[in-house]
């Protein structure tokens, strides 16, 4: 089994290093790691550290030896999913499954047919779970960069993304649609790619037609039509595929 992560703020150079507080906590209460066994530390942006185990002090301190330290580049092309707003805690589902996949940015979507709404203190509230969410899956999931959660996009924000990429997709249930299925969409090798997710209710004529003006084509994932919750991580499966990421 690989080394379990634990996140610190800024990973540290060679030599001995104490890991405190929350992590601290995890790593001696829940892990009850021991002298001699593995972690890595990482700081989410890429950064991370090989570490071994020198001593357990009291319930939320470790101290640990670091090895050696690396930087992972960014990977590409760069995956954005842009997600509208689900029911319940299926979002924090949607941007587990993602993160745990592979995706590298989330985008909270404000869709005309969502029936949840962020407003006021509970939208600041739900987004900061979506971030924790991401943290956390990334943690367990053994990354090194965490996905970026943005701030909650309206429509015409999301218009002005899709612009900017070099391929932009919005995934959509009609299997007859002529832009046919995203398996088989010509994908670049590097770039950003960005694709959109709609509501339970679907995305409106509204949304598509300035989707498209912003350059994203519609496409079908398959012959099933799948939840809010899923599409995303589906297709970010599909396109980590396709494109050679899970080579």
């Amino acid at each position: 089994m690989t080394a379990p992560v634990f996140v610190v703020d800024a990973v540290p150079g060679a030599g001995t290093f104490v890991l405190e507080g929350s992590e601290g906590r995890h790593a001696v209460s829940v892990k009850r790691l021991q002298a001699g066994e593995e972690l890595v530390l990482t700081d989410g942006r890429g950064g991370w550290a090989p570490c071994v185990v020198r001593d357990a002090e009291g319930k939320d301190r470790l101290t640990v030896e670091v090895t050696e330290v690396h930087r992972d580049p960014e990977e590409e092309p760069r995956i954005t999913v842009v997600q509208a707003l689900p029911k319940g805690d299926r979002g924090e589902l949607a941007v587990e499954t993602m993160t745990e996949t592979g995706v590298d940015a989330v985008v909270p979507w404000a869709a005309s047919r969502c029936i949840t709404q962020w407003r006021g203190d509970r939208g600041l509230k739900a987004l900061a779970k979506w971030r924790s969410t991401a943290r956390e899956a990334g943690k367990q999931s053994r990354r090194t960069r965490f996905p970026e959660v943005a701030d909650l996009m309206s429509t015409k924000q999301v218009a002005q993304l899709l612009a900017g990429a070099d391929f932009a997709a919005v995934l959509h249930e009609d299997r007859a649609h002529p832009s046919g299925a995203l398996a088989t969409a010509e994908l670049p090798a590097k770039g950003s790619i960005v694709l959109v997710v709609g509501p339970e209710g679907g995305v409106s004529p509204e949304e598509l037609a300035a989707f498209e003006a912003a350059g994203a084509r519609p496409y079908r994932l398959g012959r099933s039509v799948l939840r809010t919750s899923t599409a995303g991580t589906a297709a970010t499966a599909l396109v980590l595929a396709r494109t050679g990421r899970w080579s």
